[in-house]
């Protein structure tokens, strides 16, 4: 069909991301336009002592193109020995194909050709001891120190270095497992756990929703189960059980609260799986099963706001995904916005003020470092980048505070049961940004005209930065602390005069992060001395007080620093301080030490953060004139 000109013009005018298709996923080898899995049917032992998944994947394929016979599937150092193929109950029969040499990123390219489209393919496999998506801790990692301990974490693409898969989210399947471990293992899944299972060694399970292959979850160590309600509860090793269990003792309201606003709960159970330290987030949002950090339990509720985020996923990212990384706003942005409101119903709009602003001001300072280009919300395909770049605050916090604009100029009235629809009617479907676009003007902007302008839409969507007409929140109790913090600074109160007993995580994060870059060194003592933040076992605050404490050279810290980077392994908490000490030549020493006793202890993905600050530390050192 011919163009007109006037057609020709309008889309040579539109910008790259919208004449791209953005349901092209650059991150992954699949080709879902061809064909598409369906289901998944896993059947794997797990070997502690040669850290390896073995056993078999059998996919269920949907056949899209009558021409096609070649199923490309996306892995990373897997050692696949035999592919077969069969229809229906037929014979199995063995199946020619390649896999492609490994790229850096996005692992092997596993190429199966097919004689006609079978309906079933299954891969006989094991993965690497070094799967990056997996950790093995050894006994003497856990809290009980006497079983081993398994887990993964599948989030952005690394699904594939544990099963062979179309890794991307626009894909989305059901799932059964039967896994194996030894008799004094329990075995869990994001998937049907049962609270009363047997620990035999021998676990099935079942994912009757469809997923995305990033929210495929397995974990397998010494773990007990104890209840919250009748649908939510806490697995956990024996030991931080029943802490935990007092501390998310609200999770039953947060899903109550979450439903009054957006609609049921459609996964059935809401359990919590508290990992080992070495995880390396805060939490995964894997569906019935969010994996947690022990470092939110702060004995307090006061860092709780992170399993209001896990649980929002349950609508927002879980029911409705975004379809490639390009637009991961669509996952995080909506659910840092619903845990903010969940926080709110729950704990006060004082107190999710004050955690919008930390967020806020988080985002405005990691902008400062990020590229323009990457400052937008609908990102332009990348060939070659690594997904996890947008896994930053422009996709978590302008999200969040791009959905509070909308909020602000439509109104709850209107913009709650808009989001709800959303989420009604893209359930358990992969989303582009140009659906929720087209979605926003039809069912909001059209409906309540007058409000927002399709310009000020696309201003926060396509361009870097945050707009100036954006809400901006102001907080009294923070306000407060900006008040402490300038009376100590101006020399007109002493540290331990300030009026802190009744601080909150918040208010105290808000004032390190208020600081000067450095102090002086009798400026530390004096703080430290007030209010004991070396060797805090509060990770917010640790995060923040020992790179300043390695910037101002206040040494004191530096044992208690290394013990805290050596027992976490959460990227959030420990990089800041890898980075401080990565800026001398003398704490570069220092970091390089502490990493290589921390080492075992990490999760491959927290290796692989800290082994590249540290070389492109190196690097810049030796290159510097001496």
């Amino acid at each position: 069909m011919r163009l007109t000109s006037l057609l020709l013009t309008l889309l040579l005018s539109l910008p790259a991301f919208a004449q791209a298709d953005r349901l092209v996923d650059e991150h992954s080898y699949a080709d879902p336009s061809r064909v598409r899995i369906s289901h998944l049917e896993l059947d794997l032992a797990v070997d502690f002592d040669q850290r390896q998944l073995a056993g078999t994947a059998t996919l269920d394929l949907q056949w899209a193109d009558p021409d096609a016979r070649e199923l490309v599937l996306d892995t990373r150092d897997l050692a696949i020995s035999r592919v077969e193929g069969r229809s229906g109950k037929r014979k199995w029969r063995e199946l020619e194909f390649a896999l492609a040499d490994a790229d850096e990123r996005f692992g092997n390219k596993l190429s199966i050709g097919l004689p006609r489209q079978y309906a079933q393919v299954r891969i006989h496999y094991a993965t690497s001891p070094e799967a990056s998506g997996l950790q093995w801790l050894a006994p003497g990692m856990t809290a009980g120190g006497k079983t081993p301990f398994m887990f993964s974490q599948s989030q952005a693409i690394h699904a594939r270095s544990w099963v062979p898969l179309q890794d991307t989210p626009s894909v989305r399947f059901t799932y059964t497992a039967r896994i194996r471990t030894p008799a004094d293992v329990m075995a869990l899944m994001s998937a049907d756990n049962d609270p009363a299972a047997e620990r035999d060694g021998d676990y099935r399970f079942n994912m009757p929703q469809a997923i995305p292959s990033y929210l495929m979850a397995i974990a397998a160590g010494d773990l007990v189960f104890k209840p919250i309600s009748g649908r939510a509860g806490v697995w956990a090793e024996p030991q931080t059980v029943d802490r935990a269990v007092k501390e998310f003792e609200d999770t039953e309201k947060m899903i109550e609260v979450t439903e009054s606003l957006y609609g049921p709960y459609r996964w059935e159970r809401y359990d919590l799986l508290i990992l080992p330290p070495s995880f390396p987030f805060g939490g995964m949002e894997n569906p019935r099963l969010s994996f947690i950090t022990p470092t939110v339990i702060a004995g307090d509720k006061s860092l709780v706001s992170l399993i209001a985020h896990e649980l929002a996923h349950s609508w927002s990212g879980n029911l409705v995904t975004n379809a490639t990384w390009k637009d991961m706003w669509l996952n995080e942005g909506f659910t840092s916005y619903v845990e903010n409101r969940i926080v709110e119903a729950l704990y006060g709009k004082e107190r999710a003020d004050m955690e919008f602003v930390n967020s806020r001001n988080g985002l405005l300072e990691e902008m400062k470092l990020v590229p323009a280009p990457q400052q937008v919300l609908m990102l332009p395909a990348r060939e070659g980048s690594d997904p996890e770049e947008a896994l930053g605050a422009v996709a978590y916090d302008k999200g969040a505070w791009f959905l509070q604009f909308l909020e602000q100029r439509f109104g709850r009235e209107a913009f709650d049961p808009f989001l709800r629809a959303w989420f009604d009617q893209h359930a358990f479907q992969s989303a582009t940004s140009e659906q929720f676009l087209a979605f926003l003007e039809a069912e909001l902007m059209a409906t309540v005209p007058g409000k927002v302008t399709r310009e000020e839409v696309m201003a926060w969507l396509t361009e870097p930065g945050i707009p100036e007409y954006a809400p901006r929140i102001e907080s009294p109790r923070l306000a407060a602390v900006d008040q402490a913090r300038a009376d100590w600074l101006g020399d007109r109160k002493a540290a331990r005069e300030l009026a802190t007993a009744a601080w909150t995580t918040q208010e105290w994060v808000y004032f390190l992060e208020g600081l000067p870059p450095t102090l002086e060194a009798e400026r530390m003592v004096e703080l430290d001395q007030a209010f004991r933040f070396t060797g805090t076992a509060n990770g917010e605050l640790a995060q923040r007080w020992y790179p300043l404490s390695e910037r101002s050279q206040y040494f004191e810290a530096r044992p208690a620093m290394s013990l805290f980077l050596r027992k976490i392994g959460r990227r959030k908490l420990i990089m800041p301080t890898y980075e401080a000490l990565a800026a001398t030549d003398d704490g570069l020493a220092f970091a390089t030490q502490i990493f290589a006793m921390a080492r075992p202890g990490y999760h491959p993905i927290t290796t692989a953060s800290v082994e590249a600050l540290l070389a492109k530390a190196r690097a810049a050192l030796e290159a510097a004139p001496q």
